[in-house]
């Protein structure tokens, strides 16, 4: 029967597929890898990896002891989970997926925060679309997700802020000097809400779509191109330092004049908030709201 540190040792060559970095990152030698390799697969009786020039490969065996493995870890994580519950001190790992402009831009802050107060703990952080944030709360990857929009959510929900979206350019004062100008339209990918938002506000106010248009894949991309003046961009708020110089930011309005804001929430299943890790980190959240409220 194969020990957690033979399991952690199949995990780590499954992830790297290759003999020399798998033993850098458990920290021995290759041939003292390949040693301990070669007694796991004698206790399985099978084969568990094939080598070759372009790596390793698993074999139908290891395909199923890996899955096993992987099984007892994460067993054993949520036994350790709930033996530092017990305890008064913040340990285990704190699990979450964020969408991606919130990970960028408001949750390091918060992060620093939790890592200072609680030393002991780990984070495991996943960047995502919030859909995808979504499928990872499915699938028990994360404790927690911070998501954008509005959450179509049954377990527990926080909402943590809300944000304006602006038309942001280097040139343009106005919305409708969009029209007049031929520079592009500069996009980033997003979830399908956030293009609805865009596109309803662009319909409400045009009646005809922008004469050139340019799609990157990051946000950031989007950000640096228009502060560069090569075109115009839609941005939320908290992508924005309030510091830039020589952009212009213009709010988006909805029908009734009100500034058009993107909420940003916190969702979980009940189970993970009786984790201590995740009680502190929303303990954080609520401090770090508050400070921003006041300053």
């Amino acid at each position: 029967m194969s020990s957690l540190s033979e399991f952690h040792l199949l995990s780590i060559l499954a992830q790297e597929m290759n003999m020399r970095k798998a033993a850098e990152r458990l920290f021995v030698s290759q041939p003292a890898l390949s040693q301990r390799l070669q007694t796991i697969e004698k206790d399985w009786g099978a084969k568990l990896f094939i080598r070759s020039q372009k790596g390793l490969s698993l074999t139908p065996a290891g395909e199923i002891v890996l899955q096993f493995a992987q099984e007892m870890l994460a067993k054993e994580e949520k036994v350790r989970e709930a033996i530092s519950s017990l305890d008064a001190e913040v340990y285990g790992t704190l699990k979450i997926a964020v969408a991606s402009i919130v990970g960028q831009n408001w949750l390091p802050q918060v992060l620093k925060k939790f890592v200072s107060r609680h030393p002991q703990a780990k984070i495991s952080l996943i960047t995502g679309w919030s859909s995808e944030i979504a499928k990872a709360l499915y699938e028990d990857q994360v404790h927690i997700g911070i998501i954008r929009g509005t959450p179509d959510w049954k377990g527990v929900k926080i909402h943590l802020f809300q944000d304006t979206l602006n038309l942001v350019d280097t040139e343009i004062m106005r919305p409708e000097q969009v029209l007049e100008t031929d520079r592009p339209f500069i996009q980033f990918k997003s979830d399908s809400n956030y293009y609805q938002e865009i596109q309803d506000w662009w319909l409400r106010n045009f009646q005809t779509p922008p004469k050139r248009t340019i799609i990157v894949d990051q946000i950031e991309t989007c950000k640096q191109m228009t502060f560069n003046g090569i075109g115009y961009a839609i941005l939320p708020e908290i992508t924005l330092s309030g510091g830039e110089e020589n952009i212009f930011k213009i709010p988006l309005l909805d029908e009734d004049g009100k500034p058009i804001k993107r909420d940003t929430w916190l969702i979980g299943y009940e189970s993970a908030f009786q984790l201590k890790q995740v009680q502190a980190f929303i303990e954080i959240i609520k401090e770090h709201l508050e400070s921003s409220t006041d300053s």
